[in-house]
């Protein structure tokens, strides 16, 4: 899988001090709650994974499965996958590896309209693609409009187990 990779842009232990950096944050942001984290599958697993470890509260986690991309492009609309979870006068985090075009977390946010409070944490915020209004209230890297693999990230559900972030050659998904 290395060879299929052009460059590098966040090294495993870039990620770690990343995770460090956000949890850090959000443990202070958070002091006397107990929030809710809502990792979306299955992206977010290596990232919410890293940064729970470096979160200081007594939190709750849980897992939404949407999909809305097909390949390396986004489809427009969401699927969501199962149950949803119960959200009601809740703090919710919601953990996402990529902000892109923007559609899935415009498209999800009216299924926490229940909670207390949601915010979005995201490793990895693609500005260059926003197609929606909507914005991350803690943002691990901001990336140029490439298209990144590793650490959960994913190309037809490969790469997602590279300890990296690294972007993928275009030759591979050409």
């Amino acid at each position: 899988m290395n060879k299929d990779i052009e460059e590098i842009i966040l090294s495993e232990e870039d990620l770690n001090a990343l995770c460090r950096r956000l949890g850090e944050q959000i443990t202070k942001d958070y002091a006397g709650k107990e929030p809710l984290f809502i990792g979306y599958m299955k992206g977010a697993l290596p990232f919410m994974t890293e940064l729970l470890k470096r979160v200081d509260l007594k939190c709750t986690l849980d897992y939404l499965r949407i999909k809305s991309y097909e390949g390396t492009e986004s489809t427009g609309k969401i699927r969501v996958i199962g149950d949803l979870p119960d959200v009601k006068g809740k703090d919710v985090i919601i953990v996402e590896d990529i902000l892109d075009t923007g559609n899935t977390l415009s498209a999800s946010m009216e299924l926490f309209k229940e909670a207390n409070s949601v915010k979005i944490v995201v490793l990895l915020d693609k500005f260059e693609a926003r197609k929606f209004p909507i914005e991350a209230d803690y943002v691990g890297l901001k990336i140029p409009k490439k298209f990144v693999v590793g650490f959960g990230l994913d190309y037809n559900e490969n790469y997602r187990n590279l300890p990296y972030v690294g972007v993928l050659k275009k030759e591979v998904y050409m």
